[in-house]
């Protein structure tokens, strides 16, 4: 069952004008350290920032607040599952509304592709429930 869409799209060229502008205060208060730190790891940061802010935006509107009602953008963090599949690591009011919307007996699953073609990054996310995995004893 989907529990929420959204979808966002940025220009890079406003993304790297806002880190030359602001720097470490922009860095620091939007994404988290293992988003920085891919990101340093890149040829083209700019691209990689702009992914990451346009995939942030997508997950706030999938949850349905956009960010505010106490979904910051720290958290919401792109990371890459051990496939190389990215998702989104929630925290704080992010994971707190996340709850609130999955019904109970299921798990949510977050679905996030992101892609950029010079001069724009995009992002669509999909929040969905799936049934709950039982542990396994």
């Amino acid at each position: 069952m989907i529990l929420g869409i959204g979808s966002d799209m940025v220009d890079i060229r406003r993304v790297e004008q806002v880190i030359g502008r602001h720097g470490e205060r922009f860095l620091s208060r939007v994404f988290t350290p293992t988003e920085r730190a891919r990101a340093q790891r890149r040829a083209n940061q700019g691209a990689t920032y702009a992914k990451r802010f346009a995939a942030k935006e997508a997950c706030a509107k999938a949850l349905g607040t956009g960010v505010r009602k106490g979904v910051f953008w720290r958290d919401m963090g792109v990371v890459n599952l051990a496939s190389g599949r990215p998702t989104m690591q929630l925290t704080g009011g992010a994971l707190e509304r996340l709850q609130a919307i999955t019904p109970h007996g299921t798990e949510a699953r977050i679905d996030v592709t992101i892609t950029d073609e010079w001069p724009l990054a995009q992002a669509f996310v999909v929040i969905s429930a799936v049934p709950a995995r039982v542990a396994e004893t």
